[in-house]
């Protein structure tokens, strides 16, 4: 496994098909997050924007190889793994930009309340922001994974789907992602930090189903 992960990285790296999205999300926080903002409000917009950014990453892993490289690697490792491998390299890759744009701003906002009034501890705000970062990245690579192969082959379908799923799963109530962004925000609003343990829990359960949903029905259908 640590090899096909390498693989599936490197194919990532040298595809630069990752740039649209890292450079969209730049953008979405370079507009919604300036400094000196309410530090929780800030990092509720960072999680919440990395969400499609994930979805986008699934897509990019799961069709960067052309079906014939892709025959090849499920014949030798099989094709649950080799689709295991697709979502954790988009998973990890999700994960490694979030938690960057999560430290970067953790260090330029204002560690208060959304009035300003009451003070923020800002170690325990950038840990709570790194974990709803990570809650966005979880549901973001369930999105992308209920949304695209094997699940969905035409991308005219498949787009389509993914941006809604990704939608769905921020602003929809019960959604771990959305209970982990809402409660960085409501936290904001009393000066509070929430510990987004229960949104981690459940995005964690719902990704592992959806993986290893996906991954049973990859080594039943060819690519």
């Amino acid at each position: 496994m640590p090899a096909l992960l390498r693989y599936q990285a490197a194919l990532l790296l040298r595809s630069q098909r990752w740039l649209p999205p890292v450079i969209l999300y730049a953008a979405f926080l370079g507009i919604g997050v300036q400094g000196g903002q309410p530090v929780l409000d800030s990092l509720g917009y960072t999680a919440a924007a990395l969400l499609p950014v994930a979805a986008w990453l699934v897509r990019i892993c799961t069709t960067n190889e052309p079906p014939a490289a892709r025959s090849c690697v499920a014949a030798a490792v099989g094709p649950a793994r080799a689709h295991l491998a697709c979502l954790l390299v988009a998973l990890g890759t999700a994960a490694v930009f979030g938690t960057a744009a999560a430290l970067v701003v953790t260090l330029i906002s204002d560690p208060s309340s959304a009035d300003h009034r009451t003070r923020v501890p800002l170690l325990a705000a950038g840990a709570a922001g790194l974990l709803a970062v990570l809650v966005c990245a979880l549901l973001g690579t369930a999105a992308g994974a209920l949304t695209n192969w094997p699940l969905l082959r035409s991308p005219g379908r498949a787009v389509p789907a993914m941006l809604l799923a990704a939608l769905l799963s921020v602003v929809v109530t019960g959604s771990p992602a959305q209970a982990a962004v809402s409660g960085l925000v409501t936290g904001s609003q009393s000066g509070t930090v929430p510990v987004p343990l229960l949104p981690l829990a459940g995005a964690a359960l719902v990704t592992a189903a959806v993986t290893a949903a996906t991954c049973s029905l990859a080594s039943r259908r060819s690519p």
